[in-house]
């Protein structure tokens, strides 16, 4: 039996959302404010402390509750609810513990729900008492001369009012739920009305109580390097607090007692018998390994003292390998680093929550949820990664508790080390509605991505975003670029481009041309905003073979000048060289006749088109994935298009290959300077070359096997940026993207400097 599914409305950003739990660990992550920690706080208020407060419930439910308290209080409008529904998938053996939750004696399936309801008790008398408190608040007021009140006093709507008196006003009710009647997507049917939990019987809370066991561990978990404070905990203390709750005190044990009284070694022994498996489940984390101090546990001889931490530090940290010494050079608690003392203090706190789960002797609930918070506090990537793979083993059942009781796990965490450990499943996403001033998220199931997905593409996903630890779950929008030197150049030419996307929280994915439309599906899946920056990909289309002597000549000195030394022109030679020539699939120049594209994602995802004409003609709305609803992803891919380039008096319209190649044709004269050799562009004698010569020594320069794409972007580094321009299709996509994640504020007239201001043309439009 374990707790399947979550349901929950009107609680502050949970608007109406269903969230699946993985039967082990679940993992919630998203931006921050959507909504991870509201879950755990929701469940902790209708399972526990019934502590509400009225800004929990959903913002835009807020004007519905000032307009009750202004009407007559007998209106058809009714005061908001909190709603939570709670499903549990139980097993053959598990129906005696669930009769109070079965709808009817013929109920099938596995599962059982209960819906708990923070609502009003009585909402007209509610809005009697307001009335009553309000005039007695404007009664008291001072008039003026006019007689009208000084001031307007509190309460002044029904919303502060309830802000003093929401305990006295409503209430929990609780309610049988059957799973017959909602669809797939947990939705009832229209018109269905729960059973109402009444007197007879257990009561709801009981039912709820006696089945589910809620506890958290907290992200502020205050723990600090110095000798305490009013805000911070020993590591001693922790382990003090877990000794007298849950482990064999020395009054039970007669040879520690009387051992006590005889030497403090005695006692040592003790407490390191009692501690073992505490340590035991730390090293299933690594912990000591190879190089860190152990953890020892120690007392003073003072009975009083011995768990106190005063006169004696309960934790020590023994210096060098383990070589049977009982009493090794230590170091007290506070000498060890804030990462291993948080992950010794969570595995602590969850052995004890643990434990005092298992103690319960009579009516302990089958199934256990700990809500852990960032985990990820101090710890570094490995140990991040240990924590998340051996947590659940840390809470181990015996077999004979596995076969009627559960213990469950939610994580929340901004850690990509920790997310991309246990793969897609257990990932719950948390993302933000985009309507316009709507505090509301929506929360989606990454197994039923992983179950829909192309398996080929799943895998391919899974590893990359493994391997790369990007934080595509937690970002406002992503950049998918071509490769290495784009990702370089990325935050430069945005800084340039698009400076108010610098205010923006962006993912950039190294994918290439070759790999981009794999990552369509979980784009769209997340609806993300998405900017495709990549490449032409110009190759011989299989129409129009290109002779071997019709390709254009070499020119004299085209294998001279890059940095740092001279190269012969046949070592510039490659695939589109003369011996390559015209074969079709082979790289060539752009502006070649009947070129077509090699670049699977203009292919397969956006604009779909293969020829390089048709990619240059290619208007915005085809190179725009658009959204149609709020969830869905809105795309834009950008890549070279043909642009006005001047050279000696002529002035033409071109296109690169690469950025390479973009990025020298529209930084012409500043790339061919003497003092550009470092980016590896410049060639030989070009003032002596026409511009068509010219760009087919560029495209070849970049094609040659000896040109260096990273040395290019770290040069262009050193370099001034005011210097040299973004490759228009670039500008443009960013500018797309500023414009999307970080729109311009109406009272901020200034356009900026270099590439800024006003949005940039689509690169099409220039060519008139």
């Amino acid at each position: 039996m374990y707790l399947k599914k979550l349901g929950v409305r009107n609680f502050r950003r949970l608007k109406n959302v269903v969230i699946d739990l993985a039967s082990d660990i679940s993992i919630f992550v998203g931006s921050n404010n959507s909504g991870k920690t509201s879950v755990g706080h929701a469940l902790e208020l209708f399972a526990g402390r019934n502590n509400f407060n009225v800004h929990d419930f959903s913002s835009d439910l807020w004007p519905d509750i000032i307009e009750y308290g202004a009407g007559d209080g007998i209106a058809t409008e009714k005061l908001p609810a909190i709603e939570l529904d709670i499903w549990f998938d139980i097993g053959e053996n598990d129906v005696h513990r669930v009769v109070d939750l079965l709808p009817s004696l013929v109920w099938q399936g596995s599962l059982v729900g209960l819906r708990v309801i923070y609502a009003p008790v009585d909402p007209s008398a509610t809005h009697a008492r307001y009335a009553e408190v309000r005039q007695q608040a404007l009664r008291a007021v001072p008039r003026g001369q006019d007689g009208e009140p000084l001031y307007d006093p509190s309460p002044r709507d029904l919303r502060e009012y309830l802000r003093d008196r929401l305990a006295e006003e409503y209430e929990l009710q609780y309610f049988v739920l059957d799973h017959a009647k909602f669809d797939t997507t947990m939705v009832a049917a229209p018109g269905y009305v729960p059973s109402r939990i009444g007197s007879k019987g257990r009561s709801g809370r009981e039912i709820l109580r006696g089945l589910l066991r809620v506890d958290f561990l907290n992200a502020q978990r205050h723990l600090s390097d110095g000798p305490g404070g009013s805000r911070s905990e020993e590591l001693s203390r922790v382990l003090s607090r877990f000794y007298g709750r849950n482990l064999e005190k020395m009054g039970d044990d007669i040879e520690a007692l009387s051992a006590l009284a005889a030497s403090e070694v005695s006692l040592n022994k003790h407490l390191e018998r009692v501690f073992e498996p505490t340590l035991k489940s730390l090293s299933k984390l690594g912990y000591p390994g190879l190089t860190n101090p152990r953890m020892m546990i120690r007392s003073a001889l003072d009975p009083a003292q011995i768990m106190s931490g005063r006169d004696g530090t309960l934790v020590h940290y023994a210096l060098g390998a383990d070589d049977g010494n009982p009493n090794p050079p230590t170091l007290p608690d506070r000498y060890n680093g804030l990462g291993f003392k948080n992950l010794i203090f969570m595995v602590v706190e969850l052995l004890d929550l643990h434990a005092q789960w298992l103690t319960i002797e009579e009516g302990r609930p089958p199934v256990h949820l700990i809500f852990i918070e960032e985990p990820e506090a101090h710890l570094h990537a490995q140990l991040q990664q240990a924590f998340i793979r051996k947590v659940m083993n840390i809470l181990e059942l015996s077999e004979e508790d596995m076969k009627h009781h559960t213990s469950q796990i939610v994580v929340t965490t901004h850690s990509t080390h920790i997310l991309y450990e246990r793969g897609f499943r257990p990932i719950r996403y948390f993302r933000r509605t985009r309507e316009h001033h709507a505090a509301t998220s929506e929360i989606l199931n990454l197994s039923v991505f992983y179950d829909g997905a192309d398996p080929e593409d799943r895998t391919f996903l899974e590893r990359y975003l493994k391997l790369a630890h990007c934080d595509l779950f937690f970002a406002d929008g992503a950049v998918l670029v071509e490769g290495n030197v784009e990702r370089l150049l990325l935050p430069q030419m945005i800084e340039k481009a698009a400076s108010r996307l610098q205010s923006t929280y962006l993912t950039v994915l190294e994918i290439g041309g070759a790999f981009g439309h794999r990552f369509r599906s979980l784009i769209d899946y997340l609806g993300l905003t998405t900017l495709i920056i990549t490449d032409l990909d110009s190759v011989f289309g299989p129409a129009a073979l290109v002779p071997a002597a019709a390709a254009v000549p070499p020119a004299q000195g085209d294998g001279a000048a890059i940095a740092p030394a001279p190269v012969d022109e046949e070592e510039e030679e490659d695939e589109d060289s003369p011996d390559g020539a015209g074969k079709p699939g082979k790289a060539c120049i752009a502006s070649q006749a009947d070129a077509t594209t090699s670049n699977q994602t203009l292919l397969k995802w956006l604009p779909k088109l293969d020829t390089v004409n048709a990619l240059w003609q290619a208007t915005a709305e085809q190179k725009t994935q658009t959204r149609t609803a709020d969830g869905d992803a809105l795309v834009r891919v950008a890549y070279q298009c043909r642009t006005q380039v001047t050279w000696g008096g002529d002035s033409q319209l071109l296109a690169g290959r690469t950025l390479e190649e973009a990025f020298a044709l529209e930084n012409l004269e500043w790339s061919q300077s003497k003092d550009r050799k470092s980016l590896g562009l410049r060639i030989a004698k070009a003032t002596d070359k026409d511009l068509d010569t010219l760009a087919t020594l560029i495209h070849r320069r970049v094609q040659g096997k000896s040109f260096s794409k990273t040395d290019f972007a770290l040069g262009l580094l050193a370099e001034e940026p005011k210097g040299w321009s973004v490759p228009a299709y670039i500008a443009e996509g960013l500018a797309w993207l500023e414009l999307e994640l970080a729109p311009p504020d109406p009272d901020d007239g200034h356009p900026g400097d270099d590439n800024q201001g006003a949005p940039i043309p689509d690169q099409e439009a220039v060519q008139g």
